[in-house]
């Protein structure tokens, strides 16, 4: 099975092909351009580079979220777009859980942060170990102090290890914890943890059409307008 992956869903993107339990090849870029100007060139660009066509690809995964709104919009577009022609399977994956993945061959706990801005962050718990990615809480938005706290919960003697965009914001912020940092090349948002968080959830796999992005709170538009018509009634 050949299987594309993508990942939008922060300011790094990334694209991957996996076919038969490997990782074929891999397009990453960590820039702040627009996604919808390079997420698709990097698509054809690693599809030539691994001798593969469009027409070729039977599943694709994507990153549904947490994570920025607009580049879940814009990966999940594009991941329609393609899957549309041949009415592919499509199987969003939580960009926490990804994340966990890039964590794989290690004993420890992964705790995934991604940046939520107002230091927030979005994060859940997994145990990574020889058996595979376990969750151990579901994905959440927090507040950093709220999750310096939440981690205390998860230890059983195996290091704790923070991966994610917004990793380094909450190791700077807790001094002196022995929470660790993942490093710089494992630790942002990668499509090829995209295929392989993919492969767990084969049986969750939808048509283009019901493929959506999985927001764990409203757009600060929507939060503003929101709090704007509360702010009236309480006036009123």
């Amino acid at each position: 099975m050949l299987m594309l992956g993508m990942d939008t869903s922060a300011v790094a993107a990334s694209v991957a092909l996996w076919e038969d339990g490997r990782l074929l090849g891999e397009n990453f870029v960590n820039v702040k351009l627009t996604h919808s100007q390079t997420i698709l060139p990097m698509v054809q660009s690693l599809l030539d580079s691994c001798d593969r066509k469009i027409s070729q690809v039977e599943t694709f995964a994507v990153s549904a979220g947490p994570g920025s709104f607009t580049g879940l919009r814009i990966g999940i577009s594009a991941v329609k777009g393609m899957a549309f022609a041949s009415n592919n399977p499509c199987i969003p994956v939580s960009t926490l859980e990804a994340l966990a993945y890039q964590l794989s061959g290690q004993e420890c706990i992964a705790i995934p942060a991604m940046d939520a801005r107002c230091q927030q962050v979005y994060t859940a718990a997994f145990r990574v170990g020889r058996d595979g990615v376990q969750r151990l809480s579901e994905d959440a938005a927090m507040s950093i102090s709220q999750l310096q706290a939440k981690i205390q919960e998860f230890s059983d003697g195996l290091p704790r290890i923070l991966v994610g965009d917004g990793a380094q914001l909450c190791y700077n912020c807790w001094e002196g914890s022995d929470v660790l940092l993942a490093p710089e090349h494992l630790r942002f948002q990668r499509a090829g943890a995209v295929c392989m968080a993919a492969l767990h959830h084969l049986s969750e796999a939808v048509s283009p059409a019901d493929l959506a992005p999985r927001y764990l709170r409203l757009p600060q538009a929507q939060r503003e307008l929101l709090k704007k018509q509360e702010s009236n009634r309480v006036l009123s």
